[in-house]
């Protein structure tokens, strides 16, 4: 969990107007890394996918019904 969301913001910010926006292919890549470094820690694929599935739901219900109403 992300405890100073601020700090991130800033830090993405200085990295954009220093190197640029990251092409595709190379977010590409740092997301198969790090699925890569998910399965060799075992959190991926979960053991049962469907786990939690209710407050998914109930969640995306309130989204959907907060969105609506504007």
């Amino acid at each position: 969990m992300i405890k100073n969301p601020a700090a991130i913001k800033k830090l993405e910010d200085e990295f954009i107007k220093k190197e640029g926006k990251i092409p595709f292919e190379k977010s590409l890549e740092i997301y198969e890394a790090m699925w890569r470094e998910a399965v060799s820690l075992g959190i991926f694929p979960p053991k049962n996918p469907l786990e939690g599935i209710e407050k998914d739901i109930k969640l995306a219900k309130i989204l959907n019904s907060c969105s609506k109403s504007l």
